[in-house]
């Protein structure tokens, strides 16, 4: 930063410390970029979207194609932010998506991995609970095995980028929320609840409060409330780090699975969960029963060895857009102002190279990645 009349007038503003802009900051201090993050909770904190221990992540990836070279870069960011921080955040299990033959899932996984030619094999029910006991499949259902999947320690993970950021110059400010902001002839002016800042640029990744901060978002970035849930294995080992891969499963719902890590037990989740959406601040973070009832369903279904005590429910927030795809993009009017909503429940995976584009987008470089699925017009206006 630098002063102007008595003013900290900083390079670029984020707001949002979260999965997204604590990478960013990371990326703009190390280019010696003058930064100021601001976050309305702790870093991290447990009211959003990248708490409950870990993430997936996964190359087959059955969404689109097109995130397949976005995930090899994160790949290798994830492992160079471990190597400065020096702590492991990056967990390789190797990675199954299951459903129907036909179904998206296993379409789009094989997909994914024949355009871009990633290592792969395609195994039966059967075969599956061979090599993972774990795994209880129905048998019309089939595998795609793909061994670089696994999990980012994402609570760690948010820390590490934040800690790398302030070593390397960034200003922090956590329990400050932004209140508004408003361009300016020379960039940005930001306000929060203690006082105004300035900047050339402002990076917004305030994940399930995007809406109040982007016009062009409120009402189609919508938060939705999820359960995380962790189970007693009855067989401890099937799903042991090195034993149990970590999995998605084309149900009427999608199930997501890990093996035991961090803290005791199995844990599991089902996108979407009660379909309960609403405010960011209006959602209820306390798990309950119904919680807990619709998770042990999926645990019984395909994991019957799982089926022990629950030992933790966390809620968390999804932020879904109507094609469950990113935002990242500049605001039309507004070029010196960069959105960035990689939500929809699939984004944490991509945090390190999302950090990467974000601060290229904030100098005025051009990304190395095609990002024209990203657009906000694709939205369409606001009504």
């Amino acid at each position: 930063m630098h002063m102007t009349k008595g003013k900290k007038v900083y390079d670029v503003i984020v707001a949002g410390v979260g999965a997204m802009g604590a990478a960013t900051c990371w990326q703009l201090a190390k280019r010696g970029k003058r930064v100021l993050g601001l976050e309305r909770f702790d870093i991290p904190h447990a009211m959003g979207s990248s708490h409950g221990m870990n993430r997936i992540i996964r190359l087959a990836y059955f969404e689109h194609s097109s995130y397949v070279p976005l995930l090899r870069r994160a790949y290798e960011l994830w492992r160079e932010a471990e190597t400065l921080w020096g702590e492991q955040l990056l967990f390789i299990t190797g990675g199954v998506d299951a459903g129907p033959e036909d179904g998206r899932v296993v379409r789009g996984a094989l997909a994914s991995c024949r355009e871009h030619g990633l290592a792969h094999e395609v195994v039966s029910a059967e075969e599956l609970a061979r090599r993972h006991p774990g795994w209880r499949l129905p048998t019309s259902h089939v595998a795609v095995l793909q061994p670089d999947g696994g999990f980012v320690a994402s609570e760690r993970a948010i820390s590490a980028h934040a800690a790398m950021a302030i070593a390397a110059g960034a200003d922090i400010h956590g329990r400050e929320a932004v209140i508004a902001w408003e361009p300016t002839p020379s960039g940005v002016r930001v306000r929060t609840e203690r006082g105004t800042y300035e900047a050339e640029r402002l990076v917004l990744a305030t994940g399930a409060w995007i809406g109040d901060h982007v016009p062009e978002l409120a009402g189609k970035a919508v938060p939705e409330r999820q359960v995380l849930g962790w189970f007693r294995p009855l067989t401890p080992a099937s799903f042991a780090l090195g034993n149990f891969p970590v999995g998605i499963i084309d149900d009427a719902k999608l199930v997501y699975v890990f093996p035991q890590w961090g803290v005791p037990g199995f844990k599991l989740g089902v996108y979407n969960h009660l379909r309960e959406s609403g405010h960011g601040d209006a959602l209820s973070r306390e798990p309950n029963a119904r919680d807990e009832s619709l998770l042990r369903e999926a645990v019984r279904r395909y994991f019957p060895d799982a089926d022990g005590s629950v030992l933790a429910l966390r809620a968390c927030l999804f932020t879904n857009v109507a094609d469950e795809h990113f935002v990242v993009d500049t605001l039309p009017g507004a070029p010196q102002v960069v959105v960035a909503s990689p939500c929809s429940g699939h984004g944490f995976k991509f945090a390190s190279v999302m950090g990467e584009v974000l601060a290229d987008l904030a100098v005025g470089a051009s990304p190395a990645f095609d990002l024209e699925l990203f657009r906000l017009a694709r939205l369409g206006a606001r009504r």
